[in-house]
C-alpha cells in the first residue's frame, strides 16, 4: 500500500536529539518554533507533549508531522534491539562474525571486533542453494523453511533476518519463508528486499540489522502515530538517513535506512537555506547538546551508499556526515595524566548541564554560561536563560561545577571555561577537516553554515581556526534540523546487482540493463503512488574499472533506451568523476556494470521559500539602546552587545563583540568579526579585521 502523500499547506517538522526535541511549524505563509527537553526514556513523549505545547487550534493542527528520529541509532548504541535469528546458505552460517577482517585500529595489540548482533545459537543454515546465474541449483526440502522459523522461535527470537547466497539474482528461497513467518508473527527482513546487493558480508549485516531494529522501530512509530492522530495529525513521515522521508510502513519495514535520520535532515536544511542566499560551497556544523555533525557539501547534499555506526555496517545510502562527541552537554574532565578532556560523554537531556539545575558535571553548556555569553550574563533583562527564558539557567551551580577544574588553572575559573571551550573547538576542527583537508579540499574555498542549538555560538571561533572567509547562521539554527524534515522528499531508492562488462556496442547489454531498471523504477515508483501524485524517478548506474573492489554511481541522461550514445556517454561520466574523486582516470581500462539504480522523489512542502524565511526570522524591533553585558574572551573582559536577533533587520549589521538571542539558539559575534542580515533573514558573519 502506498504511503501518504504530502499535499497539505500545514506541516510539522519534528527532530529529537540526545539533549532537545525541536519543532517548526509551517502553515504555507509563516513558520513557528519550539524546543524542549528531550524524554530518552519514551522518546515519543517529548514529541507529543512538545506538540501539546504548541498550543494550537483544532483549524491550525498539523495535517502532516515529518519526524527525524534516533529510535534505530540508539538503539545499536544501546544494544537493546531484537532477539534476531538468522538463516544463511549452508557453509554461511560463521559470516557476521568473520565478515571483512577489517581492522579500524591497525596498531592495537588486542583488537576487539564488537559482539555479533545475533547469537550463534539463533543462526541456522538452509541446504538449499542457489548458483551465482540465480538458479536453483539444490531445491529446498518440503517444509524446510517452516522448521527453520520453528526453531528460531523456540529460541526466543522475535526477528527473523534470511540472507542465501546470490539471493539479489534470484529471491525464491529467500520467499520460502514469508508465508511461515508472518503465521507465527515474526518480524521478517529478506535481503532481496533489504539490500539486493551483491556482497554476502555487508548484504547479510544490512539485513540482519534490519531485524535488529525493526520489531522497537514497529512499535515507537505505531505508538507514535496513534497519539499524533489523537490529537489530529493524521498522516506521519519519518526521515531516513539520506535525507528523503518515507511514510510510516515503509520506515517500519525498511528501519536500517533511518539509521542516520536526524544529521541527514540537518544537512539537507542547510544546503536549502544557503542556497537562498546564493551559497553552495558550504561546511556545515551542526552542534547540539550531545553531539556535532559535520559536511562537506559541493553543488548539493553529499550521500555515500553505506554507513557505520558503532562498528556495525549497513548497505543503504545515507547522507555523509562525521559525527564527533561534542555538544553542548559534553563533559569536561581531567584524565589521569592531566590532561583536559571534553566529551564523548554527555549529560545529555537528564540531568542535563548544571546551569540547567540538575546536573553536577561541568559541561561546554557550563563553560559558556561561566563566560558570560548565556544566561544570566548573555540574556541579562531579555529574558535570561534558555527557549526565550522559559528555561532559566543558574550561573551559580555552573560556577559550582567548575571548582572541580580551576586548580589546574590557576584557581581562575574563567580560564577553565575558556579552557573547555577551546577544547571542544578544537575537537569539532578535527571533524571540519576531516571531511575537508584529509579528502583534499580547502575550507577556504567554502561558507561555514552553523546551525544545532549550540553551533552559532561557537561558530566564528571556528571559521577563525579553519580560515574560512565567511558563516551563514539561517533564520531558525537550533530547529534546522526540524526544518530539513519538514521539507523533506518522499523518497525511494533501489538497486540491483548486474556485475556485467560494459560494452556500448553491446545491444544485448543494453537491453539487460534496460530491463533491470525497469523492474526497479517500477519498485520505487509503487513505492510513492498516489491518485494525482507527482513522482520523478532518477537512475544510475554504479560502475568500476575491471578489478576494482568498489565502484562509483552515475546518473544517467534521462530515461530512454540504454542504446550505443546512452552507455558511452555513462562511461565518459564515469571517466570524469573518477578523475574528480581520485585524481586519476584510464579511458583505456575496461569498464564493470555492478549494479542499476532507480531514485523516486515527490516533493515536499516548500518550507524554505523567501517569505517563511523571513516570516520565521522578523519579530518586534527591540525597544531602547541595546544592552551590554560583560564576557570574557582570551581571558579578556569585555562590554558585549546583547540584541535580539529579531529585531535585526535586511542590511543591517552589528559589530563584535555581540551577542544575538533568540527561542532556539545564541549567536556569539566575536571580536574582529561582524553580522549581517540578508533579505532571506540568513545572517552573515564576516571579519572586520579588527583585534581579536
Amino acid at each position: 500500500m502506498p504511503d501518504g502523500g504530502t499535499t497539505t499547506r500545514r506541516v510539522l517538522g519534528v527532530d529529537v536529539g540526545g539533549t532537545f526535541t525541536d519543532f517548526l511549524l509551517w502553515d504555507g505563509d509563516s513558520i513557528r518554533v519550539h524546543k524542549r527537553p528531550s524524554t530518552p526514556d519514551d522518546p515519543s513523549r517529548s514529541v507529543l507533549e512538545g506538540l501539546d505545547e504548541l498550543g494550537l487550534a483544532a483549524s491550525e493542527t498539523p495535517a502532516l508531522v515529518v519526524h527525524g528520529t534516533t529510535v534505530a541509532t540508539n538503539t545499536v548504541l544501546e544494544r537493546r534491539g531484537a532477539r534476531t535469528a538468522l538463516v544463511t546458505t549452508e557453509g554461511m552460517r560463521d559470516l557476521l562474525v568473520i565478515g571483512r577482517q577489517t581492522r579500524p585500529d591497525i596498531y592495537a595489540l588486542e583488537p576487539e571486533s564488537p559482539e555479533p548482533i545475533v547469537a550463534a545459537e539463533l543462526t541456522f543454515e538452509l541446504r538449499a542453494r542457489l548458483t551465482p546465474a540465480g538458479e536453483v541449483g539444490v531445491e529446498a526440502a518440503p517444509g524446510e523453511a517452516a522448521e527453520l522459523v520453528r526453531r528460531a522461535l523456540e529460541g526466543g527470537a522475535e526477528s527473523l533476518a534470511v540472507s542465501l547466497l546470490y539471493s539479489y539474482a534470484n529471491p525464491a528461497l529467500e520467499r520460502l519463508f514469508s508465508e511461515p513467518a508472518a503465521e507465527r508473527g515474526l518480524y521478517l527482513s529478506l535481503s532481496s528486499q533489504v539490500s539486493p546487493e551483491y556482497r554476502e558480508v555487508e548484504r547479510t549485516a544490512t539485513t540482519a540489522l534490519n531485524s535488529y531494529v525493526g520489531p522497537l522501530m514497529g512499535r515507537y512509530l505505531e505508538g507514535l502515530a496513534r497519539g499524533l492522530a489523537r490529537r489530529g495529525s493524521p498522516r506521519l513521515h519519518i526521515v531516513q538517513s539520506d535525507g528523503g522521508a518515507a511514510g510510516v510502513q515503509r520506515a517500519s519495514r525498511l528501519p536500517v535506512a533511518t539509521l542516520l535520520s536526524g544529521p541527514a535532515a540537518g544537512v539537507s536544511g542547510a544546503v536549502a537555506a544557503a542556497r537562498l542566499s546564493g551559497f553552495d560551497r558550504l561546511l556545515t556544523l551542526d552542534m547540539g547538546g550531545t553531539s556535532t555533525d559535520v559536511a562537506l557539501c559541493d553543488g548539493g547534499v553529499p550521500t555515500r551508499p553505506d554507513l557505520e555506526i558503532d562498528g556495525l555496517t549497513a548497505r543503504t545510502p545515507t547522507v555523509d556526515v562525521h559525527t564527533v562527541g561534542a555538544g553542548g552537554g559534553s563533559i569536561a574532565r581531567i584524565d589521569p595524566g592531566g590532561a583536559l578532556r571534553v566529551g564523548p560523554h554527555s549529560a545529555g537531556a537528564d540531568p542535563g548541564p548544571a546551569a540547567y539545575g540538575r546536573g553536577r558535571d561541568f559541561t561546554v553548556t557550563d563553560a559558556q554560561v561561566v563566560l558570560g555569553r548565556l544566561g544570566s550574563g548573555g540574556g541579562r533583562g531579555r529574558g535570561g536563560g534558555l527557549l526565550g527564558g522559559a528555561m532559566p539557567l543558574d550561573e551559580r551551580r555552573a560556577r559550582r561545577a567548575v571548582s572541580g577544574l580551576v586548580h589546574h588553572f590557576g584557581g581562575d575559573p574563567h580560564r577553565a571555561a575558556q579552557a573547555v571551550v577551546d577544547v571542544a573547538v578544537a575537537n569539532m576542527e578535527r571533524a571540519l577537516r576531516v571531511v575537508s583537508v584529509q579528502r583534499g579540499r580547502d575550507p577556504r574555498e567554502f561558507t561555514l553554515v552553523a546551525f544545532g542549538g549550540a553551533g552559532p555560538l561557537h561558530a566564528c571561533t571556528l571559521a577563525e581556526a579553519l580560515e574560512v572567509p565567511r558563516v551563514l547562521i539561517p533564520p531558525a539554527p537550533g530547529v534546522l534540523a526540524a526544518l530539513g524534515a519538514g521539507a523533506a522528499d518522499l523518497t525511494a531508492e533501489r538497486a540491483r546487482s548486474v556485475l556485467k562488462p560494459l560494452a556500448a556496442h553491446d545491444h544485448a547489454l543494453g537491453a539487460a540493463l534496460g530491463a533491470a531498471l525497469a523492474e526497479v523504477a517500477r519498485e520505487v515508483r509503487e513505492e510513492l503512488a498516489e491518485p494525482g501524485a507527482q513522482v520523478d524517478l532518477s537512475r544510475a548506474l554504479d560502475l568500476r574499472y575491471r578489478g576494482q573492489s568498489y565502484e562509483l554511481t552515475v546518473e544517467l541522461a534521462d530515461d530512454g533506451a540504454l542504446d550505443e550514445p546512452a552507455l558511452l556517454g555513462a562511461r565518459s561520466r564515469f571517466d570524469a568523476l573518477h578523475e574528480r574523486r581520485f585524481a586519476h582516470h584510464d579511458p583505456g581500462a575496461p569498464v564493470e556494470v555492478v549494479a542499476v539504480r532507480a531514485r523516486a522523489r515527490r516533493a515536499g512542502a516548500p518550507l524554505l521559500g523567501g517569505a517563511s524565511a523571513r516570516a520565521g526570522s522578523r519579530g518586534p524591533r527591540q525597544q531602547g539602546p541595546p544592552a551590554v553585558t560583560p564576557c570574557w574572551f582570551d581571558g579578556r573582559r569585555l562590554d558585549t552587545t546583547v540584541i535580539e536577533r529579531a529585531s535585526l533587520g535586511p542590511g543591517e549589521s552589528v559589530e563584535g563583540p555581540a551577542i544575538l538571542t533568540q527561542l532556539d539558539t545564541t549567536t556569539l559575534v566575536t571580536p574582529g568579526w561582524s553580522a549581517s542580515c540578508d533579505p532571506h533573514g540568513n545572517l552573515l558573519l564576516e571579519r572586520t579585521g579588527g583585534a581579536r
